[in-house]
C-alpha cells in the first residue's frame, strides 16, 4: 500500500500541474541491507528470541512495579531490544565508570553450565536514583568520576533485588536461585566474562519524570542456548521439572471435588413408544405393556446415561436395585 502524501507534496503538485510542468515521481526508499558475519553465525533461533522476549516483557512489568515503589516516582520499564553481540562490542560503548552487577542464576541442574549475567545501568538511571533515595528529586547531573563507597553500597541493595526479580519470569521454564555475586564499577576489569564471548543483550528502557535510561543484561549465547535447548522444548510437551508431582496433586484436587457433587440416579423399569392418540386417551386402570419380563434386569442411570443394570427388589421397606453388571467402564479409565 503506497504511503500517504504530505500537504507539501500535495501543493507541489497542484503547482506543478498548473504551470505545466512535470511531476517528478518520488523516490523509491532503499531497502536496509544488514551485513552478516558468517564466521560468527547467529547462536539463537528465532523460536528462543520470541521466548526470551515473553521472559523479558514479565521482567520489564516487574521491573517497573520494584522500581516505582522503590523511587516513590511512576516508572515505565520496557523491552526495547533483543540482540546478539560481541561482548568486546558491547563493553567498548560503555564509560569507564559505570555500575554493573554480576549475577549467578544458580541453576537448580548439574547438566547445564550456570549462566553469569551482568546487569548494567546507566549512569543517568544510577543518579537519579542515588539522588532519589538520599532526599532528592531524582536529578541527573552527568559525572565523569567514580562512585563513593556509599554509593556502591546503595547500589548494591538495589541490583540485589534486580536480580531476585529473573526468578519468577523464567520459573515456566527452569528452577533458578539468582544472586548477585559482587558490584563492579569499572566497566574495563570484568573477568568474569571474555572479551570475544557472543552474548544476548537485552536493552530494557526505563522512564522516570520524562527521563529515558537504559538497563541493559547481557548474558552468554552459548551457555543460554544450551539452558533453553533443554528446559523450553521439555516444557512444550508438558512441563519443567516438578510438574509430574504438581499434575498428579491437580488431579486428586478435580476428583476431589467431582467425588462430592451431587448426580441423579434414575432406574427404568422399561421404555416403550405410544402414539399422541394413544397417550391423550389413557385413563387410570390401563396398562401398558413394557416388553420386558417382570424377572429381567432394570437399568440405572447416571445424569442420563446408562451406566449399571440389576434386579428390583426393597431394602428397609423401601424399593431398591442391587446392581449386578457396570455398563459404562470409561468413567474408570486414568
Amino acid at each position: 500500500m503506497a504511503d500517504a502524501l504530505t500537504q507539501e507534496q500535495i501543493d507541489a503538485m497542484l503547482n506543478s500541474a498548473l504551470t505545466g510542468g512535470l511531476i517528478e515521481p518520488a523516490a523509491e526508499p532503499k531497502a536496509e541491507i544488514k551485513d552478516y558475519d558468517f564466521r560468527a553465525p547467529k547462536k539463537m533461533t528465532k523460536e528462543r528470541i520470541k521466548t526470551l522476549d515473553s521472559i523479558f516483557e514479565n521482567y520489564a512489568r516487574l521491573m517497573s512495579s520494584y522500581l516505582t515503589g522503590l523511587l516513590r516516582l511512576y516508572c515505565k520499564v520496557s523491552l526495547a531490544s533483543i540482540e546478539e553481540q560481541k561482548y568486546f562490542e558491547f563493553n567498548n560503548a560503555l564509560p569507564d565508570y559505570v555500575v554493573m552487577g554480576i549475577v549467578d542464576l544458580q541453576l537448580n541442574d548439574e547438566e547445564v553450565e550456570d549462566v553469569t549475567t551482568i546487569v548494567q545501568l546507566s549512569n543517568s538511571l544510577t543518579y537519579i536514583m542515588i539522588d532519589r533515595l538520599l532526599g532528592g528529586k531524582g536529578e541527573y547531573k552527568d559525572s565523569e568520576r567514580d562512585f563513593t563507597e556509599i554509593e556502591v553500597s546503595i547500589m548494591d541493595g538495589i541490583v540485589k533485588n534486580m536480580a531476585r526479580l529473573f526468578r519468577e519470569p523464567w520459573e515456566s521454564y527452569v528452577e533458578l536461585t539468582p544472586v548477585l555475586v559482587k558490584i563492579e564499577t569499572n566497566s574495563r576489569v570484568i573477568s568474569n566474562v571474555n572479551y570475544d564471548d557472543t552474548m544476548i543483550i537485552a536493552a530494557l528502557e526505563i522512564t522516570i519524570s520524562e527521563t529515558k535510561t537504559i538497563v541493559s543484561v547481557c548474558m552468554p549465547a552459548v551457555e543460554l542456548d544450551a539452558l533453553m535447548a533443554k528446559y523450553t522444548n521439555f516444557t512444550a510437551k508438558g512441563g519443567k521439572k516438578g510438574d509430574s508431582v504438581k499434575e498428579y496433586e491437580r488431579k486428586e484436587s478435580i476428583m476431589s471435588t467431582l467425588s462430592q457433587s451431587l448426580l441423579n440416579v434414575t432406574a427404568v423399569l422399561g421404555e416403550t413408544n405410544l402414539d399422541m392418540a394413544e397417550v391423550l386417551g389413557l385413563q387410570t386402570g390401563d396398562i401398558i405393556p413394557l416388553g420386558k419380563s417382570i424377572d429381567g434386569n432394570i437399568k440405572l442411570n447416571v445424569g442420563g446415561s446408562a451406566w449399571f443394570d440389576g434386579k428390583l427388589g426393597v431394602f428397609n421397606s423401601k424399593k431398591a436395585v442391587k446392581i449386578e453388571n457396570v455398563l459404562r467402564t470409561d468413567f474408570t479409565n486414568g
